[in-house]
């Protein structure tokens, strides 16, 4: 007994779902070709988009030194980022001109000079610098020291408040945050970047809360550190 033919249905069955199989495999590569193509496009846009400021900005730079620093000192990473009319601008403005620096003024000395009077008649400082110490040995040279020491420091304590410029103990850990005093606080060491800065501090500083010093009369010479004595 022959076997029934096989209908046209069941013939075409397995080639259907072969062309299935394919066209969903076609499918899933064209989606994925379709999402690479549209990065790719959107990349070139952006591209093309920046190809005429940067050739301008190359061919200027070549040909203008001012502007060339001008562009060095800018940094601008993404110039499609600025604004139209920036863009525009950008180049023909000058470079800023130098800020000029801080007017310096002259301290007035004779604040300084009562101070240092004051120093020299409490304590024999002027005395004591103006010594050559080689001779000496070191006993005499500490000796001399302690007295200069007591003197001085009693001038301190009757015509200055003195403070210190951080109130935490020295060796712990400090942060200089972005704008501190630079007068009041000085970076040592490996002083790197920009801060904050965060290290250990070495010493407090002294600051001048308060000053004292004694009034004196116009006609006096304040440059007159200590008077000549004569014996008679």
């Amino acid at each position: 007994m022959t076997d029934p033919k096989p209908s046209t249905a069941e013939r075409l069955r397995p080639l259907l779902h072969a062309l299935q199989v394919g066209l969903r495999i076609a499918w899933h590569w064209l989606h994925i070709a379709w999402h690479w193509l549209h990065i790719f496009a959107a990349k070139t846009w952006i591209v093309l988009k920046r190809l005429p400021i940067a050739t301008y900005c190359f061919v200027r730079a070549l040909a203008d030194a001012d502007y060339a620093h001008l562009l060095t000192d800018l940094y601008v990473d993404d110039a499609s980022t600025l604004p139209a009319t920036a863009t525009r601008t950008t180049a023909a403005k000058p470079p800023p001109l130098p800020q000029p620096a801080a007017k310096l003024q002259e301290a007035p000395p004779d604040s300084a000079l009562v101070l240092l009077g004051l120093l020299q008649k409490e304590g024999r400082f002027v005395d004591f610098l103006q010594e050559p110490i080689t001779s000496y040995a070191d006993q005499e040279i500490g000796a001399a020291a302690r007295v200069v020491h007591e003197g001085c420091q009693r001038v301190l304590k009757d015509y200055l408040s003195i403070a210190p410029v951080r109130s935490e103990t020295e060796g712990s850990r400090v942060t200089l945050e972005r704008g501190f005093d630079a007068a009041a606080v000085r970076p040592i060491g490996n002083v790197v970047g920009e801060p904050p800065f965060t290290g250990a501090l070495v010493h407090r500083g002294w600051r001048a809360a308060e000053v004292r010093l004694p009034k004196v009369a116009g006609s006096r010479d304040v440059s007159i550190l200590a008077p000549a004595e004569v014996e008679l």
